[in-house]
């Protein structure tokens, strides 16, 4: 049984910094076998992928958040993290942990895509 335990939400101002972490268990972040990712969820509105790693360590972001986010993961504590920085007010929203089975080469953003989620972390960020 997969499990994701997310940590490291809380509030900000605006060029502020925070890292997330996402605590794995009933699988290795070093597997092939899976997509890890996280995803954010506006108040109101859609939940959209942020960025996500795969076990050889590529990265994708989302368009709004490259060169300020970075995703890692930590092998020896099978922990996902988001370090996140220059942060402004559309940051804010719930953000989630999420891990999906890996369908082919590669890993995408896409929700639909991931079977296990956390609880979710809320970000506030003020300007």
């Amino acid at each position: 049984q997969v499990g994701l335990v997310e940590s490291g939400g809380g509030s900000v101002q605006a060029g502020g910094s925070l890292t997330l972490s996402c605590k794995a268990s009933g699988y290795t972040v070093t597997s092939v076998n899976y997509c890890m990712g996280w995803f954010r969820q506006p108040q109101g509105q859609e939940r959209e992928g942020v960025a996500i790693i795969v076990s050889e360590g590529t990265t994708s972001y989302a368009d709004s958040v490259k060169g300020r986010f970075t995703i890692s993961k930590d092998n020896a504590r099978n922990t996902l993290s988001l370090q996140m920085n220059s942060l402004k007010p559309e940051d804010t929203a719930l953000y989630y942990c999420a891990t999906g089975y890996r369908l082919g080469d590669s890993c995408r953003r896409v929700r639909h895509e991931y079977q296990y989620w956390g609880q979710g972390t809320q970000v506030t960020v003020s300007s």
